[in-house]
């Protein structure tokens, strides 16, 4: 399910992910090379009127992608109006994490948090109730294989954001489990998601609804009594930049542990270029070696 209605949804998913991936473009110079070495039997005009009609489907593919990014731009503008005028109108409360920690020790409001498993599992805070508004999609058809390939080589590898999917059970899931006068603090990784699932929860009749400001990743240690094997703060970073220490939670921590900290990550990225190195000359070899079987 990419997107709900405007008024009482959520925008396209894409807009929602944290490092959301560009859109694919259309190489036309690419597309042009390609059909090159197909043009040599064909006529001058025939040839000329391929290359033409392939410009002109290129275009329109790009035409098409730009306009789906400029309404994914408009929902995403119009979502942010919805979601501030529940804030500015008092539908929403603001709290920051400290203060969602007072919230749940001393009057013991329930913190629902709507976080993909995969942060979940790294850090959670203790005694919360996890209800993801978005999941990790599992699925393998092949329209889901292909976006999780553009996932990956339009950033996932970097960042480790997969492939998340709308969770229909979402609303289902919080009206078995809470009563619409319960009191809720939402929260997720960075703010976004809790924003929507708040707005979901709003239009079906939840009236104390609490919001995270900047989500669990805006919290100190001291704020929340957290789970998990992780700090709140590391708990939305995955992927290469993770493993090598190059996102800004790890430079902050870096800043404050010392070179010993910076050290794990300095040997990392050695290895790295090791490795790329013993991969390239290894592929060196086994190109010659082919060459060589080639020629005998």
């Amino acid at each position: 399910m990419e997107a709900l209605g405007l008024g009482h949804g959520l925008p396209p998913l894409s807009v929602l992910r944290s490092s959301p991936p560009q859109q694919q473009r259309w190489n036309l110079l690419g597309s042009a090379s390609c059909l090159a070495p197909s043009l040599a039997p064909l006529s001058l005009k025939s040839g000329v009127s391929l290359v033409k009609f392939q410009c002109r489907s290129g275009i329109r593919m790009q035409q098409v992608e730009e306009e789906y990014e400029l309404k994914q731009m408009k929902d995403m503008a119009a979502a942010r109006k919805r979601w501030d005028a529940l804030i500015r109108e008092g539908k929403v409360k603001v709290l920051t994490p400290r203060e969602a920690g007072y919230a749940i020790q001393l009057s013991n409001k329930t913190l629902l948090d709507v976080r993909p498993s995969i942060e979940h599992e790294k850090a959670r805070v203790k005694g919360s109730t996890w209800i993801p508004i978005f999941e990790v999609d599992t699925r393998l058809d092949p329209g889901t294989l292909s976006m999780k390939v553009t996932n990956f080589m339009m950033g996932g590898w970097w960042s480790g954001v997969p492939t998340l999917s709308y969770n229909s059970q979402f609303l289902s899931k919080v009206q078995e489990q809470f009563p619409k006068d319960a009191d809720l603090i939402v929260a997720c990784q960075k703010g976004l998601r809790s924003l929507a699932a708040c707005e979901l929860l709003y239009n079906a009749g939840y009236r104390n609804l609490f919001w995270v400001q900047g989500g669990l990743e805006n919290a100190e240690e001291e704020d929340l009594e957290r789970e998990g094997p992780q700090p709140f703060k590391f708990a939305g970073i995955g992927g290469l930049s993770e493993f090598l220490g190059w996102t800004d939670q790890q430079r902050v921590a870096a800043a404050k542990e010392g070179w010993g900290y910076r050290l794990v990550f300095s040997a990392r990225l050695v290895g790295v270029f090791l490795a790329a190195d013993a991969l390239f000359i290894g592929a060196q070899r086994v190109g010659q070696y082919i060459q060589d079987l080639r020629s005998h």
